[in-house]
């Protein structure tokens, strides 16, 4: 588990179909072999290690649904390990399983901060509310705007300045992690589970819709 608060922004030294090599040196403290790094919000595991980065593989299916075919050698890209049993909780709940991609349509500088809107893909959009959580490219943001598909976030400097955001731009493809509580909730709610004895007749007696 992650918690979306970047450690490190790294640098995509070669990336293929099925490996990834990521300089980098902060992240290597006390890492080993078969550890777990998010790069740009995608749980890796750790295969080698050297003085400079480290390999990951990447299944095809990751590379399919991520935005990491789209990154090329000399590409900045967020690192964060994943959280130990004593780590402080600075962000919210990130599995590293991206749901998908979405297209920056803006970025900008709006009094001190930046503002930065983002199109969904409808799959996405329904987990997202306002003031809800999301991971865009494995950072940890808080929505400020919902509009149908598109959702509006506003940064802080210190976060755009410290993480691979600070070289986006409009057109760019991030990867998107929705709030996992969302989905749970969906799940139980759900009428088309036979085992939940929640039904339209029962919300409505109680008072929910």
């Amino acid at each position: 588990m992650f918690t979306g608060i970047v450690e490190e922004v790294g640098t995509i030294q070669s990336i293929t179909e099925n490996k990834v090599v990521v300089g980098c040196r902060q992240v290597l403290e006390d890492t080993k072999s078969g550890d777990s790094i998010a790069v740009n919000g995608v749980c890796l595991t750790v295969t080698a290690l050297a003085d400079s980065g480290f390999e990951a593989d990447v299944s095809p299916e990751t590379f399919k649904v991520s935005a990491l075919s789209k990154l090329q050698s000399g590409n900045r890209v967020n690192l964060e390990r994943a959280l130990p049993a004593d780590g402080r909780f600075g962000g919210h709940i990130v599995s590293g399983h991206i749901d998908g991609v979405g297209k920056i349509i803006s970025i900008k500088p709006v009094n001190g901060f930046y503002d930065l809107e983002i199109k969904l893909e409808p799959e996405e959009a329904k987990y997202v509310v306002k003031k809800g959580s999301i991971a865009i490219n494995g950072v940890s943001l808080t929505v400020a705007e919902v509009s149908g598909d598109r959702i509006r976030l506003a940064i802080i400097p210190h976060t755009f300045e410290n993480t691979s955001l600070v070289q986006s731009k409009a057109g760019d493809f991030v990867n998107i992690e929705t709030d996992i509580l969302s989905k749970y909730i969906e799940k139980f709610l759900s009428t088309g589970d036979n085992r939940s004895r929640i039904s339209v007749d029962f919300l409505q007696r109680n008072g929910f819709c």
